[in-house]
């Protein structure tokens, strides 16, 4: 869903593009003036009026791009953050809040064949695979398989 905010250039984009202009020219009449001149001495007004105000400028002109980028980068993610918030979860109750469940709570531990770990029944990693299994208490007890992070198993002590 695109919202229908105007897709407009940021002023200081225009600032920064306007600096860059202004600074490549300043840079061209001193490099002009400089090399017109035999002597350095006569060189020196074209170099303090133009040359180095136009690099001034260029160099400013680039901190503005970066900077009006940067700020509608920053703006894009605000937005999309908005869109992101608004949205609705699709398990949300009529109070609109989401319902919160703890991940597994089940006290029936299983392993994949062939895996590191046990788990809860109802992990989400291992949960409605119908390859999961009763975990053998031979495998836990010499250490081959370790408990799942997510769903953190407990111990049975039978």
């Amino acid at each position: 869903m695109r919202t229908s905010r105007l897709r407009t250039v940021h002023p200081v984009l225009w600032a920064g593009w306007a600096a860059l202009a202004a600074g490549a020219v300043l840079c061209v009449v001193g490099w002009y003036g400089v090399s017109g001149e035999r002597f350095a001495e006569r060189q020196l007004p074209y170099l303090a009026s133009c040359t180095v105000p136009g690099a001034a400028l260029i160099v400013s002109g680039a901190v503005l791009l970066a900077h009006g980028r940067g700020s509608i980068a920053a703006a894009r993610v605000e937005e999309l953050y908005g869109l992101l918030v608004a949205a609705e979860p699709a398990d949300a109750d009529e109070t609109g809040q989401a319902a919160l469940a703890p991940l597994a709570v089940s006290g029936e531990l299983l392993m994949v064949p062939g895996g590191t770990l046990w788990h809860r029944a109802d992990c989400p990693l291992v949960a409605g695979k119908a390859e999961a299994v009763p975990v053998d208490s031979k495998l836990v007890a010499s250490g081959e398989l370790g408990p799942c992070p997510i769903c953190e198993p407990a111990e049975e002590t039978d």
